[in-house]
């Protein structure tokens, strides 16, 4: 357990420091959002074709009210920390990588319904846009990489032969 929180923390404190790194920045988060907003815009594209993305920001074309995808609003900071739950978890690498790339997509879809409900909500009511944004949606995607975690513990091996195990005691 305690080389897990090592590990856990190493990994953590790595990560996030590579993340704030001027070029890490430039060549992976600055594009990994523009195809975010791009994919936010296509989907939104299907029910409204008012809404363009230009960069990391979205806009209405209509009312001009746009929503601009930052640090901290793309997903990064919970794949990281699904990242670090994962791969310090003695378990085989196959279950891991497995593992990470479903978290990946799990929370990442949820981030474009994060993305897509705040651009409707910042031009229905910017005190609700607000609120969503800084209480509710935060939390929520650290809690999607939190359960996507615990759901990936019961996959692996031992965690599947320990229940196999109660059930024939019983």
């Amino acid at each position: 357990m305690i080389r897990f929180f090592v590990l856990f923390s190493v990994l953590l404190v790595g990560l996030f420091t590579l993340e704030i790194l001027q070029p890490v920045e430039k060549y992976v988060i600055l594009p990994f959002t523009s195809v975010i907003a791009d994919i936010s815009v296509w989907i939104i594209q299907l029910f409204d074709d008012n809404v363009l993305a230009t960069a990391n920001v979205i806009r209405d074309k209509a009312s001009g009210f746009g929503v601009r995808i930052e640090r901290g609003c793309n997903g990064v900071e919970a794949l990281i920390i699904l990242f670090a739950a994962i791969f310090a978890f003695p378990a085989p690498f196959k279950n891991k990588l497995l593992g990470f790339a479903v978290g990946f997509f799990a929370i990442q879809a949820l981030n474009l319904v994060r993305i897509i409900s705040l651009f409707y909500l910042g031009q229905w009511n910017q005190v609700a846009f607000e609120w969503f944004h800084l209480y509710l949606w935060q939390a929520l995607i650290i809690l999607d990489a939190l359960v996507v975690w615990l759901v990936w513990l019961r996959t692996l091996p031992q965690a599947r032969a320990a229940r196999q195990a109660v059930v024939q005691a019983a």
